[in-house]
């Protein structure tokens, strides 16, 4: 079960480092090269959407099944698992949480800068004409 933990950790931090080098200020040299790159991730990166929600239904069914600790039911070590289970829940679903908003920013930041560079083509030719 870690693993799929892991899968979405490295892909995050794909997306992270994608948008971070797109939305570095000098690097226009690259940024052709960066763009082409991150067009062609976008659709392979699109698996990441359907994998966190898979993911966070499997959060919901571990909370729903989870025997609840409240009160003196339990002993202190039972009480220390629930409340390491609960952490976990909670950290995974930031997990997920990050893992969509940097696809979201990834897709957006991409089709603005590929629109920048669609409008100062442009504006060369325009130029060129006059």
């Amino acid at each position: 079960m870690a693993l799929e933990w892991v899968v979405l950790g490295y892909a995050a931090a794909a997306e992270a480092i994608m948008v971070l080098l797109l939305t570095i200020p000098g690097l226009d040299a690259l940024r052709k090269g960066l763009v082409a790159v991150t067009k062609n991730l976008l659709k392979p990166f699109l698996s990441v959407v359907p994998f966190c929600l898979f993911l966070l239904m499997d959060i919901y069914w571990k909370y729903e099944t989870r025997p609840s600790c409240e009160g003196d039911s339990c002993t202190p070590t039972e009480h220390l698992r629930h409340q390491k289970s609960i952490m976990k829940s909670q950290r995974n679903a930031l997990l997920i949480a990050s893992a969509l908003l940097f696809y979201w920013l990834l897709y957006s930041v991409t089709n603005l800068v590929v629109k920048i560079d669609h409008l100062n083509q442009r504006l060369e030719r325009l130029k060129r004409t006059d």
